[in-house]
């Protein structure tokens, strides 16, 4: 008798072909790649904010951001040229396993530990809540559905942010070989769909 994969067993193989072909970017790719997704999103929230302030409307203040793994974007130069314009940077932290991230501010040079998954946190400051959410992405959709590693703490946080009424951009950042071509793929129910992903080929489906 045949066994059948489950839903669970398809993400867990699809990760891992995913992880692979992003671990066999060369190094040029890496660099335009990051340079281009850097260069849009500096231009993107220079819009957005310049339409609100025209409109009447609070610009966006806070960017909640991510500290790259070896194989991420990385979006740091970024960081710091908006962190230095006075723009509100902050870092996820893992407070408690299986509950929403929460985020404190970063700037460069400020003092960083070890999270639960040895990744880098703000070591202190009071939590911010953001108005652009920037979301390391494994897998992508072309309607902007996220793969991302099967821990479920984005999902998690996009989800308690928008029970409690805050309005926020979220925006997947992927390189473009994440882009999920299996027919047939379904996102799993909790996971919450973005309103965007930015890839170094652009924006997926649109800029948000």
């Amino acid at each position: 008798m045949q066994s059948q994969n489950t839903p669970k067993d398809n993400a867990a193989s699809l990760r891992k072909r995913l992880r692979q072909a992003r671990a066999g970017l060369s190094d040029a790719d890496r660099q335009r790649g990051g340079l281009l997704m850097r260069g849009r999103l500096y231009t993107w929230l220079g819009l957005r904010r310049d339409a609100a302030a025209g409109a009447g409307r609070t610009p966006p203040q806070v960017v909640a951001a991510y500290w790259p793994l070896p194989d991420e974007p990385d979006l740091r130069p970024l960081l710091s040229q908006w962190a230095e314009a006075g723009i509100t940077v902050a870092l996820p932290v893992v407070a408690r396993r299986d509950a929403p991230l929460l985020f404190r501010p970063w700037t460069p040079g400020a003092p960083m530990q070890p999270g639960a998954y040895g990744i880098p946190e703000p070591q202190g400051g009071d939590p911010v809540t953001p108005d652009v959410v920037l979301v390391p992405t494994l897998g992508y959709t072309g309607s902007a559905d996220r793969l991302g590693y099967g821990g479920g703490y984005y999902d998690r946080t996009l989800a308690a942010l928008r029970q409690a009424g805050h309005g926020y951009t979220a925006i997947g950042v992927a390189w473009s070989c994440g882009r999920i071509a299996e027919p047939g793929y379904l996102p799993a129910e909790h996971d919450v769909r973005l309103d965007a992903v930015l890839t170094p080929d652009g924006w997926v489906p649109a800029a948000p």
